[in-house]
């Protein structure tokens, strides 16, 4: 393989163009564990109704872990965002309808939501009391089995030159509450310093899911406390911000 265009650098990771192929390349640190699910879940949501990377393979490249996929030409819907600001809106509501889409399907073989966010909660470092009220909290919440990308992001869309979206990343995918997921990309707006873009995100979503904000608030300290595990330092200040601020019931 050539892997001489960069296409992307993300934490642990580099991902590099090989003519039709994507090539993401992980740090040789990362968790083959984690390299083998992300693949299964890219192959698992393939099955579905999504525009997604076909997989092509698994592979070692000068001792590191690579996943191969189909490259998609075009560019990320944050990128047009960025280019296009007097089409932020039309882009806004593309990419809720979107992520509506990803939560109509199912895909029965991957983890489930809550089960992942159960361990997260326990690893997150965070006091005991503070724990059980999480642990508390999601329990309490509707058991769903939808499709939840985990990291649904405008970085992570590649608009087609003829107009088709892709949906890439699906290492966070897992079975279980929209309304987790829609928590979820609020809170990548804020880490992006988009506030006005998470206010607007959450709105449109709420109207066009018929779903009360609040009941998405509700999953916010849950949210931020499973994500704080993994994060920056000062991505995990922010998150455990949001948890320590909530008035539990």
């Amino acid at each position: 393989m050539k892997l001489e265009k960069v296409i992307a650098v993300r934490t642990n990771k580099t991902v590099y163009r090989d003519g039709d192929m994507a090539v993401k390349v992980f740090d040789s640190d990362y968790s083959k564990a984690d390299v083998l699910n992300e693949a299964l879940n890219q192959a698992r949501v393939e099955e579905t109704a999504l525009n997604v990377p076909k997989l092509i393979e698994v592979s070692r490249i000068d001792g590191k872990w690579a996943i191969v996929s189909d490259f998609i030409p075009g560019k990320t819907l944050a990128r047009l965002m960025e280019e296009n600001p007097d089409k932020r809106d039309e882009y806004l509501e593309l990419f809720v309808d979107l992520q509506l889409k990803v939560h109509s399907q199912v895909c029965p073989l991957l983890n489930k939501l809550k089960d992942k966010m159960n361990r997260k909660i326990s690893e997150s470092g965070l006091d005991a009391t503070t724990r059980y009220e999480l642990h508390t909290r999601l329990e309490g919440m509707p058991k769903h089995n939808k499709l939840c990308h985990g990291d649904f992001d405008p970085r992570n869309i590649i608009i087609r030159d003829d107009g088709t979206p892709y949906i890439l990343d699906w290492s966070h995918a897992t079975q279980g509450n929209a309304s987790a997921d829609a928590a979820r990309t609020y809170l990548l707006f804020w880490l992006n310093g988009d506030i006005d873009g998470a206010e607007k995100y959450l709105n449109l979503f709420c109207q066009k899911s018929d779903t009360a904000k609040q009941y998405v608030q509700k999953w916010i300290p849950i949210v931020a406390a499973s994500q704080s595990v993994k994060g920056r330092a000062e991505e995990r200040e922010f998150l455990l911000h949001w948890v320590n601020v909530v008035d539990y019931e």
